[in-house]
């Protein structure tokens, strides 16, 4: 009686059971896994993104925000990308100091030129600017902007050191950033040519950009704003701040000594024009005493010359010889007609 049962007994047993139990598990793992690979393209895009799905690589269609339906890999592929009103913020890292330095062994003579001119550009007038620049972009062409995303953050910074070398390298210092202060004032198209830098280097990224487009190597991006900072070395700035402590001092030093000057010049034209109010009442003076004194001379010229009192110099010299001879201390007299005391004798008649 008990050798029938004992097939069926090893039919129902443990290991038998165990097995089927494993196959079980093992074929709901199964019919999970590929439910799941069925529905892993399908999911939810939000208003912020849209979807680029590619059918065995190629483009295949875009869908903005909604619920999208794909078939799973590898025979479609998802992408999410940003919407086309994001606008997307990268900083450009070529043309930061610390970067370019960062890659510099500064151990080598060799390198040390390179580590002194790393991340400045020269301008149009030999000066040296160093520029911060983030740029702020739209995806315009989703499917370049996937064929190129790996490298699209280098090709941009490349794209952007370009255009600012070359926007550096046809403006002056002082239409970059205010390097001379005092030149400012004096120059009113300074700061109109500072504003349009930014719009000019904007054009210029974007101008590569659609050459880029042209040669079918388009980045699928185009740039909307671009945000400037510059700056001068450390060096530099010392310098311009040495400079400028200078010429304040010196516009200082020239303010004083003006207003030196304009009070010297004050004090001697008081001193001309008081001098030359008493030299012409002194001449008054002098004239209207000179005029008294040759009063009688000039009368006594116009009577000679007009003979109407032949006896006036008699007169005059009777009234002015006893003045004369009171201040002498003595007197002789001669007799005209007689020169017998003169010590040189006169001629006999």
């Amino acid at each position: 009686m008990s050798s029938p049962d004992l097939p069926r007994a090893g039919a129902n047993g443990p290991w038998l059971q165990a097995g089927r139990m494993a196959f079980l598990a093992l074929y709901g793992v199964t019919l999970l896994t590929a439910f799941g690979w069925g529905v892993s393209n399908i999911r939810q895009v939000g208003p912020e993104s849209r979807a680029v799905v590619l059918r065995m690589g190629a483009l295949q269609r875009v869908q903005s925000a909604g619920l999208l339906l794909a078939w799973p890999r590898p025979f479609e592929q998802v992408v999410m990308l940003p919407s086309a009103d994001r606008v997307i913020e990268q900083r450009v890292q070529t043309l930061l100091r610390e970067n370019q330095t960062s890659a510099i062994d500064l151990n080598t003579s060799r390198n040390s030129d390179a580590v002194a001119g790393a991340g400045y550009l020269l301008t149009g007038d030999a000066g040296v600017v160093q520029l911060d620049v983030r740029v702020f972009y739209k995806v315009t062409e989703p499917y370049a902007y996937v064929l190129q995303s790996q490298h699209l953050q280098a090709s941009l910074d490349r794209l952007v050191a370009r255009s600012a070398v070359a926007v550096s390298a046809s403006r002056d210092l002082d239409t970059i950033l205010v390097a001379r202060p005092e030149l400012v004032g004096s120059d009113s198209k300074a700061a109109e040519r500072r504003e349009r830098l930014r719009g000019d280097l904007m054009q210029g990224i974007n101008q590569s950009l659609a050459a880029l487009q042209k040669n079918g190597s388009g980045l699928g991006v185009h740039i909307e704003r671009v945000d400037l900072q510059s700056s001068l070395p450390d060096g530099a700035v010392n310098a311009f701040n040495a400079v400028l402590t200078a010429s304040q001092k010196a516009e200082q030093n020239i303010a004083a000594a003006r207003n030196d000057a304009a009070k010297l010049t004050q004090a001697a034209t008081q001193n001309a024009d008081r001098t030359l109010q008493v030299a012409h009442a002194q001449a008054s003076e002098r004239l209207a005493k000179a005029q008294s004194d040759t009063a009688t001379i000039t009368s006594l010229a116009q009577t000679q010359h007009d003979h109407s009192d032949p006896g006036l110099l008699q007169r005059l010299y009777r009234e002015r010889i006893p003045g004369i001879l009171a201040k002498a201390g003595s007197v002789t007299t001669v007799d005209p007609r007689d020169d017998a005391h003169l010590i040189l004798q006169g001629n006999q008649p």
